[in-house]
Parts: C-alpha cells; structure tokens; sequence
C-alpha cells in the first residue's frame, strides 16, 4: 500500500488492511511519523513525542497478526492522546508548566480498553493548563497552530489544542480528547474535523486529570464520520468480538438513512454568531432537508437558561481550586496568569451557592428532555465564531470575552447533559473550517452518529491544502 492510500483510508479500510497483512502497523506508525516530522516543528501538536517506543508498540501488534491474534477493532491504529490522560511510558503535564506525580500516569478505563486492543499511541498532544480554556492558548508551552491558516498563526481550539492538529498532519488517525464545555468539539471544529462528546458518566473519567467531575466527559476526534463511529465502538463496548463491533457499524449505517428530525430554533446560539458561519450551517441543513430529513422549528429556551449560569461560573472553577489545593498546592502559584484570573473570577462562591447551583443544573437537564418530544436532535452552529489569531488572544482582556464566546455553542450541551457532535460542512469568509453541532439527549450516541453520516454522505467535508 502507497503513502497515497494511507492518506486516504479510513480507519476501518486500515483495520482490513492490517487483519489481512496488506499493511503492517510498523509501516503504518513510519508513515504516521514521517507526516510528523515533515509539519510538527511547526504546527506543534505535541507535547511528548517518542518514535523510538511507539514503533516498539507497533511491532507488538504485527506480532499478533503474524500469530493470528486479534485483540481488538484498533490494533495497530495509530492514536494521539491529550496531556491529561494517564498514558504508561509517558510523563503528564496537564498542560502546566511542572511535571504531575506518577499516579496521574497510570491509565484509566479508556486508554486501558485501547491499550488491550494493542492500539499505537503516538504521543501526548497539547491540552489548555488543566484543560480550562476554549481557545487552545497554552503560554507554558506554545500554542498549537492552526494548520488551515498558513499565513498567520490561529489558535486550534481547545482545550484539546493539539489534538485536531495531530489529525491534520496524519500523525495520528483518532485522537482521545476531553469535554467540559466543548474543549473536543471546539478543536474539531475549528480543524475541521469530527469530535463527539459523550454523555455524563458513558465513559469512566478515571485516570484522567480532573477539571470538574460534575462536567467532565472523556471523547474522541476523527477525520470523518465514519472514522468516529468505528473508534466510539471500539470504545464504548471494550472486549467484544470483532463481529460484534462490526455489527454496530453496520448498524449506525443503517440507521442513516432514517428520516431524522431536526429541531432548528432561533436564539442566542444563532444569534450571535458569525454570518458567514451562520451561511454555512444553514446550507447543510437545507441539504438535509432536500435529502429527506424534516427540519421541525422547535423553541429551546434551555440554552439561554444554560449559557446565563455558565456566565456566573462557580461549579468548574470551584471544582478546579479545590483539586489544585487538595492534591497540588504548589501548582496555584505556577499557574498562567489567564488562568488564574479565569478561576479566580469563577470560583470564589460558597458552598450554599455551589450547591444551589448543581441544583440548578439538575432541574436544567430534566426539563430540557421536553424538548425533544418533536425532534431527534436540536442543531446549532459548534462554534459562534472563526478561529481568532493567536496575537488577538495574547493577553487576558482580549482573551476573556473571545473564550467566553467560543464556548457558548457547546457549553450549553455540557451543562444539559446532552451528547452532541460536530461535524465539518465548510469554510467560512476566512477560508477557515465550519462545524455544524448536533445535540441529543443523553446516551443517544448512536444516534448522533447515523446523522452524522447522512451529513457526511451529502455534504463533502473541506479538505486541507496540501502543504499546510
């Protein structure tokens, strides 16, 4: 198989052409560091990185082939892994400027059921210190760049900053990321890839470094669709045969081609955003209609409710400060400057007005079930605005408002506990890549999935000029 191929096959065209030693994962990983070699020191994806073990880890999963053993859908698939999960061989970092104590290294339940399947975990990528932040901007250790944009240096997204990145340069062909407030779909969309958040508690957040147990999911980024439901099932059901999985992709392709219905509604999601991210969004969603899906104008007043408690803070920052001083106190002194402010700003409340608040929040994600009584999902542009340079963001006045707004879209997800997607259906004024969200209620994964691909079928996803 030529470079060319490799390039160009989804995750599950690499997985046949491993199980049938068309490929090996050892040429695999060698083609997936020669794209890093030729675009890393530039686009800085990475924050460990370490050809000489992964290729090791390679041989592994050719030797099992070569035995007939197959220990899972992803054997041999080069991943990348954001810096705060717990990676064996691999110190963590959350993004700060100080190495974390070697219990954070040790893998939870995610990377364990991808290790079990002798998946190639190419490195660490980027992560926002302690993943609190949209944007991707990381002073301790430089900000990933946004590949779509040659000229000029724009933030990737994040908090899983360089997480897309490494999709882009095809170092990697799925990338682990987290989500507390859109921190894997916002560095999707902004990359112009797919990244699913799942719902609360779906998959254990063990062995990863915690901003806030209340909001925080563990997900995944892809290039496509298709690519994002073959790893969502490798994942979610861990030790399963091989038939099994395969059956549930066949399923999710099934399912596509049910007349779904898609709840549109106007408010502050689409008011303000961008118009020619708004130009874009709108035209998938008439292909969709034009393809035979029903687009039902539904109200949605639950995502006013959510982005007005996101903007008072306290669950998260409250959550973030008491794990820094209960388990690194001497992280708080270290920690840059817009983050301390962000978590400052956040995070002085009581412990009445913490609770009030998760109540809140737990009366949100009941009610907002109604709105789906008319409609599968509710639609939304992922992000409100274009990826903004990197200089624009460089100091805490400019950057405050900027993240706030970037995160608006997909917070109101994380705070309703819904399960959502982004996937990539354009370019906007600036030639940057537009993602359309999708939302469903709570362990409607599969779901969002087959949408998914029924989008990705009609609607050609942008492709990244070659050179960047």
């Amino acid at each position: 198989m030529n470079e060319a191929s490799i390039e160009t096959y989804s995750v599950s065209d690499l997985a046949d052409s491993l199980i049938q030693r068309k490929l090996s994962s050892v040429e695999l990983t060698e083609f997936s560091i020669q794209q890093h070699q030729i675009v890393g020191s530039r686009l800085n994806a990475y924050k460990e990185w370490n050809p000489e073990y992964v290729l090791e880890t390679a041989k592994l999963a050719d030797e099992a082939f070569a035995s007939g053993i197959i220990k899972g859908p992803m054997q041999g698939i080069p991943v990348s892994a954001k810096d705060i999960y717990g990676l064996p061989g691999y110190p963590v970092y959350a993004g700060s400027r100080k190495r974390l104590p070697a219990k954070w290294e040790r893998s939870g339940p995610v990377v364990q059921s991808l290790q079990n399947q002798l998946c190639v975990f190419m490195g660490k990528t980027h992560s926002v210190e302690f993943a609190y932040g949209g944007l991707g901007v990381n002073n301790n250790w430089h900000t990933p760049r946004n590949p779509w944009d040659q000229e000029n240096h724009r933030v990737p997204g994040g908090s899983s900053s360089g997480a897309g990145v490494s999709l882009c340069e095809g170092s990697a062909f799925a990338a682990l990321g987290t989500d507390t407030a859109g921190s894997v779909r916002i560095p999707a969309s902004y990359t112009g890839n797919v990244g699913l958040k799942t719902s609360s508690g779906r998959w254990s957040t063990e062995g990863i470094v915690p901003l806030s147990p209340y909001f925080d999911t563990a997900g995944i980024l892809t290039r496509t669709v298709q690519d994002a439901t073959f790893v969502f099932g490798a994942i979610d059901s861990p030790g399963e045969s091989m038939r099994s999985h395969q059956e549930f992709v066949r399923e999710i392709s099934r399912m596509q081609i049910n007349n779904f219905r898609i709840g549109l509604h106007s408010g502050i999601m689409w008011e303000s955003t961008e118009r020619s991210i708004i130009d874009v969004c709108m035209e998938a969603i008439t292909a969709l209609e034009a393809d035979g899906c029903e687009i039902v104008s539904v109200d949605f007043p639950d995502a006013e409710t959510a982005i007005e408690m996101r903007n008072k803070g306290g669950i998260a920052s409250a959550d973030l400060i008491e794990f820094l001083q209960s388990e690194l106190p001497e992280w708080l002194e270290m920690l840059d400057p817009v983050i301390r402010e962000r978590i400052k700003i956040g995070g002085n409340i009581s412990a009445v007005e913490y609770l009030s608040r998760v109540r809140q929040f737990e009366q949100a994600r009941v009610e907002v079930n109604q709105r789906f009584i008319d409609c599968d999902v509710i639609v939304s542009p992922t992000v409100p605005l274009s990826p903004p340079l990197l200089s624009e963001v460089s100091d805490t006045d400019n950057y405050m408002p900027i993240n706030l707004l970037a995160l608006q879209n997909t917070a109101v997800a994380s705070f309703l506990n819904l399960c959502a997607i982004t996937v990539p259906v354009g370019l906007d004024s600036l030639g940057m890549p537009v993602g359309l969200q999708f939302m469903a209620p709570a362990g409607k994964e599969h779901m969002l999935l087959a949408i998914g691909q029924r989008l990705e079928s009609i609607v050609p996803a942008p492709k990244l000029p070659k050179g960047n």
